[in-house]
């Protein structure tokens, strides 16, 4: 007889959150969902997910706790205001989003002292694209056999799932994947708006540099969308890649690194979101190079 899969809820249904958990539906979990905007459910839910009326009711609902959510305050909000009243022993909460390992593991110390919950902090690399092929790249930290338990859970969603160390360590890995996908990016909007300029069809030049050293899947991603000032729909925004090169930097002066591309990384997401487009697709990069009007 087949084990019965277990049940899972999901707090937080942003772009990310919804596209898991529409693959976690499809590939026969019951969830049960809790969004702070109850308006943002009705696509899980008209595809079976259960919606909880409070975040205590999702936190109350299944032994495994899935949080995506926007930054470190939206999680430590949470844990604070929810998950530390509410949940129960034998509980594994199962973080997705992109935050700072130094809370990470202070919240994880809180629900083990206080509920005996587990914690995985398991980042993903790939977006909504990835999530909704069922390909992301998940970086985990946490205990051996906490992280095994994780692997099952998140089996609909990722191609791989590396176990990278102890609690925290996963946030660490998401923030070097975020460092190199940042300054590509900047770099390719770099790149293509001094193609345009010198005459040659940036159209083109995803297709040219394909297989080459220079090619990335950033490149095959945003590079047709800069190329052709195509800017929706937003597939992931300024703000996050902005937070996370923050938190690079604030990473690097804590261990005593240097990090000067990311340093500068961030500080052009920080211009180019000052101009208006923090909630935009990096793809719109692009526009910090582009000529203007005289």
């Amino acid at each position: 007889m087949t084990e019965p899969l277990t049940p899972l809820s999901f707090i937080g249904i942003g772009l990310m959150g919804e596209a898991m958990t529409l693959r976690l539906l499809a590939a026969g979990r019951t969830v049960y969902v809790w969004n702070r905007s109850p308006d943002k459910l009705s696509c899980v839910v008209q595809a079976g997910a259960i919606a909880c009326a409070t975040c205590a009711d999702a936190v109350k609902a299944a032994p495994v706790v899935l949080v995506c959510l926007a930054d470190t305050a939206a999680v430590l909000s949470v844990v604070q205001q929810t998950v530390l009243a509410h949940a129960s022993r034998g509980q594994l909460l199962i973080d997705l989003s992109s935050i700072h390992p130094a809370t990470t593991r202070q919240m994880a110390a809180w629900v083990s002292e206080q509920c005996g919950m587990d914690w995985v902090d398991a980042p993903v690399s790939g977006g909504v694209q990835g999530a909704n092929a069922g390909t992301l790249a998940i970086m985990a930290g946490g205990a051996a056999e906490q992280i095994d338990r994780a692997r099952t859970v998140l089996a609909p969603l990722y191609q791989q799932l590396t176990h990278v160390g102890a609690v925290g360590t996963g946030q660490v890995a998401k923030i070097c994947n975020q460092m190199i996908v940042s300054c590509n990016v900047l770099v390719i909007a770099e790149m293509m708006a001094l193609a345009q300029q010198a005459g040659v069809d940036s159209q083109q030049l995803p297709t040219a540099l394909a297989g080459g050293f220079a090619d990335s899947k950033p490149l095959q991603i945003v590079g047709p969308q800069m190329a052709s000032a195509s800017f929706e729909p937003v597939k992931w925004r300024v703000q996050t890649l902005l937070k996370d090169l923050t938190m690079a930097v604030d990473l690097a002066a804590s261990v005593g690194s240097a990090t000067p591309m990311s340093g500068l990384a961030a500080q052009l997401m920080q211009l180019h979101g000052l101009n208006g487009y923090l909630q935009h697709d990096p793809a719109t990069l692009i526009n910090l190079y582009a000529q203007k009007d005289a």
